[in-house]
């Protein structure tokens, strides 16, 4: 039943797998995940945070690890920007993505402000709640 009304949800009113954003983190998420649209990780790579950047060394490796770990967010069919919260320095952006084989996933994006503007600090899977009968 979830899955019905979030299929219903995403079909309407979207235009194209990345929806239009609504602020700079958004703008920032979209930019990253066209990047791997296109197979351009040395783009991607620079929407990552220095922490990151310095956990993977280079966008090569960067990508690999989103191809293998994260597949929705580097061929998605659609996403969903959901809502957003402060937390200290980071702001953490929800993110509903449909993969091309139907199935959905919410995602929890660690953003940071930085001298170079917001960038990505870390994605995490988050469950969905539970329906209730």
């Amino acid at each position: 039943m979830l899955r019905m009304v979030l299929a219903l949800m995403l079909a309407v009113g979207m235009s194209g797998p990345v929806r239009a954003q609504e602020g700079p983190v958004q703008g920032v998420i979209a930019s990253q995940i066209e990047a791997f649209g296109r197979d351009d990780f040395a783009t991607a790579f620079t929407f990552a945070s220095p922490m990151i950047k310095g956990i993977f060394g280079t966008p090569e490796r960067f990508g690999m690890m989103v191809r293998q770990g994260y597949p929705m967010v580097w061929r998605p069919a659609d996403v969903q920007y959901l809502e957003q919260r402060q937390a200290g320095p980071f702001t953490y952006q929800k993110v509903l993505i449909e993969d091309r084989q139907g199935a959905f996933f919410t995602l929890e994006y660690e953003m940071i402000q930085t001298p170079d503007g917001w960038q990505i600090n870390g994605v995490q899977f988050l469950r969905d709640p539970p329906v209730a009968a």
